[in-house]
């Protein structure tokens, strides 16, 4: 039986899955998790969609495309034994013209490879079946995409890590990391936990925080904040499920498109505005510290010279309920600026390489006793207990 201690920074939903898995494969070994917040999954976790992705989007045989495979049918079952909402509503991933059909051939023959369950191709009257208030040329269909709680996940995560005799301590911000004598020091202020591993799982700080434990290479977060708009009940019901775009290959982002929230609720968005603070939720929200951070790093400067027409057209949308509407309204002609409400709001840590290029796939890393979990946005969540398996079958071999 192992002894080793392992630490693990962040209380989000991957970084619980993580310790829930250390602590499931090491019993009796201590596992601590480090949460800088007063409450779990207080970021992107919290902030999320809800979406449980099938695994349409993402390059076949990348990180992305094998754990969200796997992480969904973890998924699936741990809601239904902890009793947490799952539901399949589907999802239409639709074009609207046909300037989008070469891109949708294109994700087709990728959500093929990957695998997902069910997926077939329908026609504008097979939209109309699915969903008779959308509209389109063609669409995919995949009706094993389901939405669910993801703060509660992660807070049934939390209860197991507990359970297995794990902690988890709140209120514990990290200010340094410093290895004595093989083994790591976690310092929170003026106190420190040693740790003979160390997992970093820290979100939108995921790069500050592998500095400190001398990771420096890699990408920065930059932060984009996603808005949604929330239908009035009036409408709720013009949409079943999910109806999604055809997403453009340059971005990692989705595009706008309507959600259902287990809530019973549905949702247009989200948009993705640059942030001017890592986890600030209001449109004028600035801090300086992360403010130097994006204005330093080289990458943001090529990404803004590669895409200021896009920027530039996001925060129009977000400035303004018509513009935003002008696109959503191209697949559900029904619901207008008058029948939406701004909504929720969350901040996506996106990392941006030096050369500007977006990261799309999940980026870890290994070295000196400590994983860094550098990049995992959407589809994270869905992801998150396939991520686990993963890190900690790393964690084992690199000792």
């Amino acid at each position: 039986m192992s002894t080793q201690s392992t630490g693990v920074i962040g209380g989000g939903i991957v970084g619980l899955a993580v310790a829930r898995e250390l602590a499931r494969r090491r019993p009796g070994a201590r596992v601590v998790v480090l949460e800088k917040e007063d409450r779990l999954a207080s970021h992107q976790t919290g902030h999320s969609s809800g979406v449980v992705h099938a695994g349409i989007y993402y390059q076949p045989g990348s990180l992305k495309a094998r754990l969200c495979t796997r992480g969904r049918e973890l998924l699936r079952d741990y809601c239904a034994e902890h009793a947490i909402a799952y539901e399949e509503y589907g999802k239409l991933v639709v074009a609207v013209d046909s300037s989008e059909l070469g891109r949708f051939d294109a994700l087709e023959a990728t959500a093929r490879r990957n695998g997902v369950p069910g997926l077939r191709r329908v026609d504008g009257d097979g939209i109309r079946e699915i969903e008779p208030h959308a509209v389109g040329l063609a669409a995919l269909h995949s009706p094993r995409t389901a939405i669910t709680d993801y703060v509660a996940v992660a807070e049934a995560m939390g209860k197991d890590i507990r359970a297995s005799g794990g902690e988890i301590l709140l209120g514990a911000r990290v200010t340094g990391v410093e290895r004595r004598g093989g083994r790591i020091d976690v310092v929170c202020g003026e106190t420190r936990h040693r740790v003979d591993r160390l997992v970093i799982c820290a979100g939108l700080q995921a790069d500050r925080v592998a500095r400190l434990a001398a990771d420096a290479g890699g990408p920065r977060i930059i932060p984009f904040r996603g808005e949604y708009l929330s239908v009035r009940p009036a409408k709720q019901g013009l949409v079943r499920g999910l109806v999604y775009p055809v997403p453009d290959p340059r971005y990692p982002f989705l595009g706008v498109h309507f959600t259902r929230r287990v809530t019973g609720g549905l949702d247009v968005g989200p948009n993705a505005v640059l942030g001017l603070e890592r986890e600030g939720y209001r449109r004028f929200d600035l801090d300086p510290a992360d403010l130097r951070d994006i204005v330093g790093w080289p990458g943001f400067w090529r990404l803004a010279r590669s895409h200021w027409r896009t920027g530039a057209k996001e925060v129009l949308g977000s400035l303004s309920v018509r513009a935003a509407m002008r696109s959503a309204q191209r697949y559900v002609p029904e619901i207008g600026p008058g029948d939406v409400v701004r909504g929720s709001v969350g901040v996506r840590a996106q990392a941006v390489e030096r050369d500007g290029s977006l990261v799309d796939d999940f980026r870890i890393s290994h070295g000196d006793g400590v994983t860094c979990v550098r990049n995992a946005p959407s589809p994270a969540a869905t992801s998150s207990l396939a991520i686990a398996e993963h890190v900690a079958d790393e964690v084992d071999r690199n000792g």
